[in-house]
């Protein structure tokens, strides 16, 4: 018996990241050795001290049952806890937080909670990839926002057609950014407040790399803005700030309709997440070395930031250099497309990247790379690049 899949399936976007994988693990298994800068997955484990707590609250046969639907109290209390200690903004533990299995999972399920089929959702471009599988999951309709470099990749919004705001009913953005490590100033998000309020849109902002700021430089949260609760909200994820990737936990502060929104369809879908994580991020959040823990992490990220930098720039590969994340946005030499620039790094150099059309149209021009390796790897890659003669 053969069995087709819904139609709905056929609107998804093609898995962006699985045909780079597909081509790294091609040139693996002839034999190649691929440095690969494609990736997005923190490479380091997660502390120590959340390990050991992970440990015991697994062992804790009181967390072995079902958790309650909507997340257990004092990690709620402690996620408000941490925004307000972080960035001074206040929450509702339990009207204004929900707990998520991974940022994603909010990002993904938010149209089918809070827009109708038709509605327009604002993207930027570049932007995560899965932001279109929320858009063609929920059956709406979105029109993108382009990230120049002109404007330090922030959304221009006094250049997004008054037709195109009047229309929107919620706008993703993700500071700091992937894919071009820009981050946000407090001047651009008390702007967006209240271009929000006039056009009656909802922001939903990505902190996905919240943590991640160098030269001394901590990334603004949005909700550090005057307003930010009544407008939206803010995603903010393990994965990156305790290299949790892996363990996908989450949670989302702000707008209490909106949070409402979230925390109902999930009653559908989830029961949420296994109460020994729950208990396990509570400690991530609140124990004593979290803040040793960040601050190498980030560090490390730093290094290998100005590693990769400073080798590209020797060979005329100029950066935006990034401010933010994992990540380093670097342009396309003269004559090449973003993927057919990403190929000759992987079949030539041994180097693998991830081409910049990937992250939508405004993405092409570029190569994003991870700082996923360490900094002798990432020069080594550069080195492999120059021989190339591409930057004379």
């Amino acid at each position: 018996m053969n069995f087709e899949q819904s139609k709905l399936l056929d609107t998804l976007p093609k898995q962006f990241f699985a045909n780079l994988v597909a081509k790294v693990n091609k040139k693996v298994s002839e034999g190649m050795d691929v440095i690969n800068l494609g990736q997005g997955n923190p490479d380091k484990p997660t502390p120590d001290y959340i390990v050991k707590s992970t440990q015991k609250w697994v062992a804790d046969p009181q967390t072995h049952k079902y958790s309650l639907f909507r997340g257990l109290p004092a990690f709620k209390e402690a996620a408000a806890k941490f925004y307000h200690e972080k960035y001074g903004a206040s929450f509702d533990p339990e009207k204004e937080v929900a707990i998520l299995g991974g940022s994603k999972i909010g990002l993904v399920e938010l149209p089918w909670a809070l827009m109708n089929p038709g509605d327009t959702l604002l993207l930027p471009d570049p932007g995560y990839p899965d932001y279109l599988s929320g858009a063609a999951l929920g059956k709406v309709k979105f029109a993108t926002v382009p990230l120049l470099a002109e404007n330090n990749f922030l959304p221009d919004l006094d250049a997004i057609p008054d037709e195109v705001a009047q229309r929107a009913k919620f706008f993703y953005l993700n500071y700091p950014n992937n894919p071009t490590g820009a981050v946000a100033t407090p001047a651009f998000y008390q702007k967006l407040v209240a271009w929000a309020k006039k056009y009656h849109v909802g922001i939903i902002s990505d902190f996905a790399y919240g943590a991640i700021g160098f030269d001394g430089q901590t990334p603004v949260s949005f909700m550090e803005t005057p307003g930010a609760k009544d407008v939206g909200i803010e995603f903010y994820t393990f994965s990156k700030t305790f290299n949790m990737a892996g363990w996908r936990i989450a949670f989302a502060v702000g707008n209490e309709d909106i949070i409402e929104a979230l925390n109902l369809i999930q009653d559908h879908l989830f029961v949420s997440l296994f109460p020994a994580l729950q208990k396990a991020a509570i400690d991530a959040l609140t124990l004593p070395a979290r803040d040793a823990a960040i601050t190498e992490i980030v560090a490390r990220y730093e290094e290998r930031r100005n590693a990769f930098i400073n080798a590209a720039e020797k060979i005329g590969w100029h950066a935006f250099v990034p401010q933010g994340t994992f990540y380093a946005w670097m342009p396309v030499p003269t004559g090449y497309t973003s993927e057919s620039f990403a190929d000759l790094l992987l079949d030539k150099a041994g180097v693998a990247v991830a081409p910049g059309n990937g992250f939508g149209t405004h993405g092409e021009g570029y190569v994003r790379i991870g700082l996923l390796i360490e900094p002798e790897r990432l020069v080594e890659a550069v080195e492999r690049i120059a021989k190339l003669n591409l930057f004379n």
